[in-house]
């Protein structure tokens, strides 16, 4: 009988040097191989790739590239607008090709233009966004293919074998001539392919454009320092478009002048702060794209250590995909806080409001939402206006649904029960709200002008106060972006404690640059002052009067 052998531990060799040198060069000939081969694909994926996104009044095609420069084509009529990209990171620029906009005239759609150049950091900001996410995204398509590579070649170094790999080695030493020439001959096929595709890149500016400066070629204007660092294109479209083009920069200089000395005027404007324990919100409503007013509103806020932004809608003349740089401009402005908003009349469409939730607005939708302890609710209007004309559909259907919206928040915010402030486009949609005595504050906008602050009681005596507030982008119609303000313009500071509102700050910018705030009124006193006294609310001590009292 055999004894079977006892188990024996796997014996475990120490590697030597040599094997340890072995792996640390197989290691860097593998790193050598894929790292190189996953930037040339991160690169090539990043400068072929594009991106529609809107831009000012245009929808337009983003394509990247490695210029350390920006260069923007207006299509045939104007010529090519180049300017250097401050800080470049990896030398990263970009070619934006400008498409259709909602205009009627070339002059209007310059304009435009011009006053939106004038505050250009939302559209920055917007671009920069894009670019970072298609740099991302070529990235991680690098990374992607250089790991695939590595696991493929390291695969095919193991089912190889040793013994193989010795013999492939044996024959590299004394290659045989047609190898040779086969290798050599696919490495210039290759490297062909890649300088063809190279030049004939259409993404790639012409390198025979000839730049001049914009600050030479119309020498009669004044100094800034954005005209002097751009060049454009010289050509028959320079030629051809010195009117427009000078028109332009004229409009964008009325502009940045305009709302350059607003916001430093802004600085000096004394507002009430908030005491201990308390906090500030500022409202803005019916901007209608005029995002030049925007620094002026950040200045007022940061004079009322304000925390919290309160959008009542109209942001937008027409709810177009190319408005959303009137978005992107309140998000630049107001990115180091909350913004709670809703959509108006203008902002019709899904686009808008959407565009809002992607620059992180906390929309409401017809439920309480609680935002830095404080309890809003709200809905965007469900109504919607074209730019020339008053609302789109049946005004027996736009009634119903302002009525429907109403009783809705009624519901929501009287079941919830602790709900402080409601947000809606216009007062229409909280009437029967305000009535209940269920929320404390009615805040809306609409009518271009300031009514209010009121008073209501409900049948139980609960008193809600409601203010509308005048256009901020001082709007007479559904279109505000201009060179000034079209009519008097206006913003409100809603000042909080204990997640309640407490008091109220209207501040009025007249057309001709002043700015005064008007006196700040708490809603005690509100109440105290406006609100009807119920008889049976008298106090029962209070001393006898009438023909029997006696003496």
């Amino acid at each position: 009988m055999r004894l079977k052998p006892r188990f024996q531990r796997p014996q475990f060799r120490r590697p030597t040097l040599r094997s340890v040198l072995l792996r640390l060069l197989a290691l860097l000939v593998l790193l050598a191989v894929v790292v190189p081969v996953g930037l040339a694909v991160a690169r090539t994926t990043f400068e072929s790739s594009e991106r529609s996104i809107s831009i000012g009044a245009h929808q337009a095609t983003l394509r990247p590239d490695y210029s350390g420069e920006i260069v923007v084509d207006f299509g045939p009529l104007l010529p090519l607008v180049k300017v250097p990209v401050d800080d470049p990171r990896f030398g990263i620029g970009a070619r934006i090709q400008l498409g259709d906009a909602d205009v009627a005239s070339l002059d209007e759609l310059l304009a435009r233009d011009a006053v939106i150049a004038s505050q250009p950091d939302g559209e920055i900001a917007a671009v920069e966004a894009a670019l970072r996410d298609m740099w991302i995204d070529s990235a991680v398509r690098g990374a992607g293919v250089a790991v695939a590579l590595g696991a493929v070649l390291i695969t095919a170094w193991v089912c190889v074998g040793r013994e193989r790999r010795g013999q492939i080695l044996a024959d590299a030493r004394h290659p045989q001539p047609r190898r040779v020439l086969a290798v050599a001959t696919i490495g210039v096929v290759v490297v062909g392919a890649l300088v063809v595709a190279e030049r004939s890149d259409p993404t790639s500016v012409n390198d025979d454009v000839e730049w001049v400066s914009l600050s030479e070629t119309f020498p009669n204007l004044p100094s800034d320092p954005l005209i002097e660092r751009l060049e454009v294109s010289d050509g028959a479209a320079l030629r051809s478009g010195e009117s427009l083009i000078e028109g332009a920069i004229r409009t964008y200089q009325e502009s940045s002048d305009f709302f350059d000395k607003l916001a430093e005027t802004a600085k000096d404007v004394e507002v009430r702060t908030p005491e201990e324990g308390q906090t500030v919100a500022l409202v803005v409503t019916d901007r209608h794209d005029n995002v030049a007013i925007d620094p002026t509103a950040r200045q007022i806020a940061e004079n009322a250590e304000a925390s919290m932004l309160l959008d009542l809608g109209d942001d937008t003349s027409n709810g177009a995909s190319w408005e959303e740089f009137s978005i992107n401009s309140l998000a630049r402005e107001f990115d180091d806080m909350p913004i709670v908003a809703v959509a108006g009349n203008h902002d019709q469409g899904s686009n808008i409001a959407k565009h809002m939730e992607e620059k992180g607005f906390q929309l409401l939708k017809g439920e309480p939402v609680t935002v830095d302890d404080v309890r809003f609710i709200g809905d965007s209007d469900p109504r919607s206006s074209g730019l020339t004309k008053g609302y789109t559909g049946d005004e027996d259907d736009n009634i119903a649904a302002i009525k429907e919206q109403d009783e809705a928040l009624t519901e929501a915010a009287c079941d919830d029960g602790d709900v402080a402030v409601a947000l809606v486009h216009s007062s229409a949609a909280a009437r029967e709200l305000a009535q209940s005595g269920c929320v404390d504050l009615v805040l809306s906008g609409h009518l271009h002008r300031q009514v209010g602050p009121d008073v209501v009681l409900s049948d139980d005596g609960e008193p809600t106060v409601t203010l509308t507030t005048g256009t901020t982008g001082g709007a007479i119609y559904a279109f505000a972006l201009g060179t000034g303000l079209r009519r008097e313009a206006q913003m409100t500071l809603v000042t909080f404690e204990d997640g309640r509102p407490v008091g109220l700050q209207v501040i009025d910018i007249a057309p001709g640059g002043t700015i005064t705030p008007q006196a700040y009124v708490t809603l005690a006193d509100l109440v105290a002052d406006q609100a009807p006294v119920d008889p049976a609310d008298t106090p029962t001590d209070a001393p006898p009067t009438g023909p029997d009292t006696v003496e």
